[in-house]
């Protein structure tokens, strides 16, 4: 085993003894829900989805549903997730091609999830991993950020460090690899103000600004 694997493990193992059991923080009941929910997670917190989707899924159910509903309704009903006029296009488009190809059915492969209006590659691993349990590296910011700092991928570009992180681990983990550093970038290794001292990858990680901290 090379050392970025071994690094990788070793890595793996302390973030699971820290946080044993991860999933999305998204609320959704079928992947169609999960699919909507995580589109209208761009650029918006877990939380505040969460809080619109409470309501939202009340009132449209399914694709059929939301092909239907008027865009002004549906861009009211989203416009706390910002960004509302695109994403309810994205999501009704989105809805309607699956009522055209699936019969209103969320495909469980990559290619035909990324083939979707409005999906990409972090959108279909998310709905892959959370509501299929196909393994899949989830490249949001938190994980590219941590993939860089923790010397796993020398990218910035999320598909190289998508394929740099699957590269490193086994497919097994590559869904809860990603849970795993998006916990920790929100718990201890956030944008600005890191915590390094009190992270539990600490001893793994070389970071330049982090030998400032260090003590």
């Amino acid at each position: 085993m090379n050392p970025p694997r071994l690094r990788a493990e070793k890595i793996f193992k302390s973030l699971r003894t820290t946080y044993p059991d991860v999933k999305t923080q998204l609320h959704f009941h079928t992947p169609f829900e999960l699919l909507v929910a995580t589109m209208l997670s761009a650029q918006c917190t877990d939380k505040q989805v969460n809080t619109v989707t409470r309501t939202l899924f009340q009132k449209l159910k399914t694709p059929k549903d939301f092909v239907k509903v008027p865009q002004e309704t549906l861009e009211a009903l989203i416009r706390p997730t910002g960004y509302f006029r695109n994403k309810a296009r994205s999501i009704k488009k989105c809805a309607q091609s699956l009522l055209d190809k699936y019969d209103g059915r969320v495909p469980e492969t990559l290619d035909e999830l990324v083939a979707l209006p409005g999906v990409g590659r972090k959108t279909a691993n998310v709905v892959l991993g959370a509501a299929f349990g196909i393994p899949g590296i989830v490249v949001d910011t938190h994980v590219a950020r941590i993939a860089q700092r923790l010397a796993l991928t020398a990218h910035k570009d999320p598909v190289k460090i998508e394929f740099d992180l699957m590269e490193v681990l086994p497919e097994s983990k590559w869904s809860d690899f990603s849970l795993l550093l998006i916990y920790l970038g929100r718990q201890f290794c956030t944008a600005r103000k890191p915590d390094c001292p009190g992270c539990p990858v600490n001893r793994h990680c070389s970071w330049p600004e982090k030998r400032t901290i260090r003590k």
